[in-house]
């Protein structure tokens, strides 16, 4: 069976085809962000006591920082459009474009910190690693911009300097744990499905290897009875059909003077010759030995007639090799379902035609009707 590509960290191809999905999420997500913060600093410089001028409030506190985010998101969902795979990378710095504006007009607020793992924990939904620790390299770096500004850098203490990289790094760690143990749950549902899918595909096979004849690849004797029995309850309730029995003439002798080797060959070449000539809704079965067995449905039997006379006409005129220029030819008997016949009875009177047509010469078909 096949198994699916999969990602280097083991990741289903089928789930890397999402990620433009999760992209286009994370960038909407982003523009919730920067909506509510625009709303959270309207209304604290409504309600609250404010240490900013109007002036100063509108263009360092929204008209700027909006602007900066905006864009990111802007170009972030142009390069998803047109280049997606660049979409990651753009969806990134877009993310820490708004994590430090935010980080940066409200740094008086210890906890808005925390902001800057939010790119750091989006990038886990990627399952890989090496795009954790770069997310955390585009923090570490937002960091140093914000860290030019001297206002922010006075407000910081030489303690806080320190711990903002080891709390980025700490948090960098936990998500690539996160990744980690996704990995290792995604490689356990991979397991787990392809051995579903194994078992699904062994089922199949064994269910049609108990249902055909391993030599000519037509159902078997014991799958044609059921079918027969089905076929014969659904004829009770007015649909056509009609059952032949075919039988290879002289087959013993073939096997006896060319070997069963030879006696195989030739039941294969009769089984195609009797596929080739049916239609997609017929039955067709290696009943024993040298028998076939055919139900035939949607036709007339005139029309069922004239296909097996077909199929025994092919293989009186098929060319064996192996049998130095000698023929082999097939008798058949055939006859249509009617009310006043069990599914026993129509069986032995086909089988009666069959062996009627062997007795009187052989190489023809035998029916209780005359073919129009």
């Amino acid at each position: 069976m096949k198994i699916p590509n999969l990602h280097s960290n083991h990741i289903p191809t089928g789930y890397e085809s999402n990620h433009s999905n999760w992209i286009k999420k994370m960038l909407r997500a982003y523009w919730v962000v920067v909506l509510t913060h625009v709303v959270i600093q309207i209304g604290c410089f409504q309600f609250l006591d404010y240490d900013r001028t109007p002036e100063d409030f509108m263009i360092h506190v929204l008209f700027w920082p909006t602007l900066a985010s905006t864009l990111a998101i802007l170009i972030a969902n142009w390069v998803e459009r047109h280049f997606s795979s660049f979409s990651f990378y753009s969806m990134s710095i877009a993310s820490t474009i708004i994590a430090w504006t935010i980080i940066h007009v409200n740094y008086d607020i210890r906890i808005i910190l925390a902001i800057c793992l939010l790119p750091i924990f989006a990038s886990v939904l990627f399952f890989s690693k090496k795009k954790v620790w770069m997310v955390c390299l585009m923090q570490m770096t937002g960091y140093l911009i914000v860290l030019c500004d001297p206002a922010y850098r006075l407000y910081l203490s030489s303690f806080d300097m320190i711990s903002i990289p080891a709390f980025l790094i700490v948090g960098t760690y936990v998500a690539q744990l996160i990744v980690t143990s996704g990995v290792e749950v995604l490689d356990e549902l991979q397991a787990n499905m392809l051995a579903k899918q194994d078992l699904i595909v062994r089922n199949a096979i064994m269910s049609k290897q108990s249902k055909t004849d391993g030599l000519t690849k037509l159902y078997n004797q014991s799958s044609f009875k059921d079918y027969y029995e089905k076929a014969f309850e659904y004829a009770t309730n007015g649909m056509s059909l009609h059952l032949a029995l075919l039988d290879i003439d002289n087959f013993k002798s073939i096997n006896d003077t060319y070997g069963h080797r030879v006696g195989d060959a030739i039941l294969e070449r009769v089984s195609r010759v009797i596929q080739e000539n049916i239609t997609s809704s017929d039955i067709a079965a290696r009943y024993g030995g040298e028998e076939f067995a055919l139900l035939m449905f949607e036709q007339s039997f005139e029309q069922a007639y004239a296909m097996v006379e077909q199929i025994r006409k092919k293989i009186a005129r098929s060319v064996h090799k192996e049998l130095e220029g000698a023929y082999i030819t097939v008798s058949v008997g055939l006859k249509s379902y009617s009310p006043h016949l069990t599914k026993d009875i129509l069986f032995e009177e086909v089988d009666a035609c069959l062996y009627a047509a062997k007795r009187t010469g052989k190489n023809k078909t035998m029916t209780s009707l005359d073919p129009v």
